[in-house]
């Protein structure tokens, strides 16, 4: 699977919103930003390590990558609350 949303404007709009989405399906809201900008990029290269493993050789558009960065990034953040303790807001 190949995430191609396209430009470095385009990863960085796709990270910020990643980001944002996983941190609202996760209870905990996001995390600034920066921070949901950071999560959402390294979410899309997580959820793209996985993706590609279930089905090689498939590509995805602008909004398959925001699926995809949003399952990643979602996994993410739960591995990073195992890591580091739950962070929910109240």
């Amino acid at each position: 699977m190949a995430l191609e949303p396209g430009g470095l404007i385009a990863w960085l709009v796709v990270g910020l919103i990643a980001g944002w989405l996983a941190g609202q399906f996760m209870r905990g809201g996001g995390f600034g930003i920066i921070g949901d900008i950071v999560v959402g990029i390294i979410g899309a290269f997580i959820g793209g390590l996985i993706f590609s493993l279930i089905l090689p050789g498939s590509s995805v558009g602008l909004i398959g990558s925001i699926i995809v960065a949003v399952i990643g990034a979602v996994i993410l953040i739960a591995l990073l609350r195992l890591v580091t303790g739950n962070r929910t807001a109240a």
